[in-house]
């Protein structure tokens, strides 16, 4: 179905056969073996804030690629928790189709999935994997993390509360008129999850917040939950996220999900390093079309950034880049970044 599909009519897509539950099993498995699964899907979830630039637009092809490559099906889910700018989920579905990218089944807008969301809230607390936090983001930047916690991960302030405790400080919230977040309460550490580019990877696993204290489910829970509805066992998605996969795969585990395979790819950056961003001159489709530039020239862009020789570089659509990006050519993408300076 055509990437310009009704977005408020969500599919539930059929359960996957031969899902895997234990991250032991994925991280020992060959991993030919583990990439092709024509029962799975890939996807590509915007955030519907502006115009797609010339980063989420190669995100959004090397999401197709990698599914297609793989023998998958490619989705596409609209993640509107946050910021969302009128009119930019049609602009998007309108820009990517003028790439040519298509998506099987209806387009899923993930507000649209709040009661799923709570659902999954009180399966963790029935398995007791949630806990009150009532710390401000100043309590946490102030307080002292606990030993051998990392740079940025939750410092376990509210973790260790008592009953009491937690009774006495969700009665000064009431009388404030507020509610507490609720977070992950992580059952270990560490978590190994298997990325195609950059292998078995372990990472530390945060106790995040899943619902916020203003009641709103946080993008952490949502992604999960969202991605095994959609029948999604390959991410793709930028590098950045790499470290937030460890908590995503171990927070799955707890609600009893499926565990994908993660394919997080380079960043697009400007000239100075840093994330290519609208400000950074024409960069979105809209943008680049009034300049004169042409939808072959965009993809031709694209495909040279993947630094995977002449017959990958010399594609001008579409179908063209997809047809020679088959699995070993992505297995050999590059990992260093794409520094955009202009079409």
């Amino acid at each position: 179905m055509s990437a310009s599909a009704n977005p408020m009519t969500p599919e539930r897509p059929e359960q996957l056969a031969g899902s895997r539950l234990d991250p032991a099993a994925t991280a020992t498995e060959d991993s030919s073996a583990r990439s092709i699964n024509p029962q799975g899907s890939g996807r590509f979830a915007p955030s519907p804030t502006g115009d797609l630039h010339l980063g989420n637009l190669r995100t959004a092809i090397l999401a197709s690629a990698w599914a297609r490559a793989t023998g998958r099906r490619c989705v596409l889910r609209v993640e509107d928790l946050d910021r969302v700018r009128a009119g930019s989920t049609e602009r998007q579905l309108e820009q990517l189709a003028q790439l040519g990218l298509h998506y099987d089944g209806e387009v899923l807008i993930q507000t649209s999935r709040h009661a799923a969301h709570l659902a999954a809230l009180d399966t963790l607390a029935n398995k007791g994997h949630l806990f009150e936090c009532f710390c401000s983001r100043k309590d946490i930047r102030e307080a002292a993390s606990a030993p051998h916690t990392p740079p940025g991960h939750y410092p376990g302030t509210c973790i260790g509360l008592t009953e009491d405790e937690r009774a006495q400080k969700r009665e000064e919230f009431a009388r404030q008129g507020r509610q507490p977040a609720l977070r992950f309460r992580a059952p270990v550490d560490t978590w190994e999850i298997f990325d195609e580019l950059h292998g078995n990877y372990t990472g530390p696993v945060d106790h995040v917040v899943l619902r916020r204290n203003d009641g709103a489910i946080a993008y952490n829970l949502a992604v999960v939950v969202d991605d095994a509805f959609q029948g999604v066992d390959q991410v793709t998605r930028g590098d950045d996220l790499l470290s937030q996969a460890p908590t995503q795969a171990c927070l799955g585990s707890a609600l009893g999900l499926p565990q994908p395979i993660y394919v997080h790819v380079p960043l697009a950056l400007n000239e100075k390093g840093e994330r290519l961003a609208k400000r950074d001159g024409a960069v979105t489709l809209p943008q680049l079309t009034e300049l004169g530039v042409e939808i072959p020239q965009i993809i031709g862009a694209i495909a040279q950034s993947l630094g995977l020789g002449e017959q990958v570089g010399a594609a001008r659509s579409l179908e063209e880049l997809l047809d020679v990006l088959d699995y070993e050519t992505l297995k050999r993408m590059p990992l260093e970044p794409w520094v955009f300076s202009g079409i």
